[in-house]
């Protein structure tokens, strides 16, 4: 009986009765443990997260890397490119066009090349090939000396920016913007089929207003810095323009496949007076300057 009153104290177990389930306290419990799980486990980006936000790409790199100048003047008489001769030839003035090296350098390369006369040809005293009033005009197209076309060049990189999608980024938005020709481009056939073969055409537009027709279709590699008044005279030189009947006809020849109608259309929108590139070469850069103020 001692010892039983000794142990019981020490032995016995108190026994209490089972609780009741208490549905606050559950409940508060989950709250806790989904708040501790939304905050430390789970990873939801915020909506006004910078990187939830898709960035627009970089602007294109209009840096002016290079400075060519070219000299375009009027030859009231007959004009012999092949002699580099015209009597009482008319200046019209310069342009100095900044060029975008850093952009589109194979084709600044080439028409630097073709300015200073290192491609083995060269632009000085070639025609001003067409002008489209408003618009732009065209010059550089390749073919026969004696008829003021360039001499097809020899020593031009192949221009692989010509199928590159990032050499298409800038617009022809505004005056003086100098581009490849690629849809405008007129070469014969038969010179584009040498395997050789390397474009060096390139149109300047005129203004006043834009040319979304030649937007992502060719390759604008610079623009004029000085002489849009040279530009503007360009611009305003009369052009052969065919009367409507004979577009029509024009036309109706092209549909029944005579080969004659693209010859008598190549001489739409010629100058009536003879517009030539009296000279051209390269205006050293001793440091590259910023972007234009207005980009094309």
């Amino acid at each position: 009986m001692f010892a039983s009153a000794t142990l019981s104290p020490l032995l016995s177990v108190p026994h209490y009765p089972n609780p009741k389930p208490n549905h606050r306290s559950k409940l508060s419990f989950t709250r806790r443990h989904l708040l501790f799980l939304s905050t430390s486990s789970l990873s939801v980006p915020s909506p006004l997260s910078s990187s939830a936000i898709p960035q627009p790409p970089p602007p294109p790199d209009t840096t002016v890397t290079d400075r060519v100048y070219m000299d375009f003047s009027i030859c009231p008489t007959s004009f012999r490119p092949e002699a580099d001769d015209c009597r009482d030839s008319l200046p019209l003035g310069r342009l100095v066009i900044g060029l975008y090296g850093h952009l589109v350098p194979l084709t600044v390369s080439n028409f630097k090349a073709m300015c200073t006369g290192s491609s083995g040809s060269s632009y000085k005293n070639t025609l001003v090939q067409k002008i489209f009033p408003g618009q732009f005009f065209v010059a550089g197209r390749q073919g026969r000396r004696d008829k003021g076309e360039v001499r097809p060049p020899l020593d031009l990189a192949r221009n692989t920016e010509t199928v590159d999608s990032r050499a298409f980024a800038l617009r022809h938005s505004k005056a003086g913007v100098v581009s490849l020709c690629l849809s405008e481009n007129d070469d014969d056939d038969e010179i584009k089929l040498n395997p050789d073969y390397r474009n060096v055409e390139f149109l300047i537009t005129t203004g006043p207003g834009p040319c979304p027709q030649l937007d992502n279709r060719n390759i604008v590699f610079g623009s004029v810095l000085e002489g849009l008044d040279v530009v503007t005279a360009i611009a305003s030189i009369p052009t052969y323009k065919p009367a409507e009947r004979i577009r029509q006809l024009n036309d109706l020849a092209e549909f029944l496949g005579d080969d004659r109608a693209p010859i008598a259309r190549a001489t739409w929108n010629k100058p009536l007076k003879t517009v030539y590139i009296s000279d051209c070469g390269e205006l050293k850069v001793t440091k590259p300057s910023l972007s234009p103020p207005s980009l094309p």
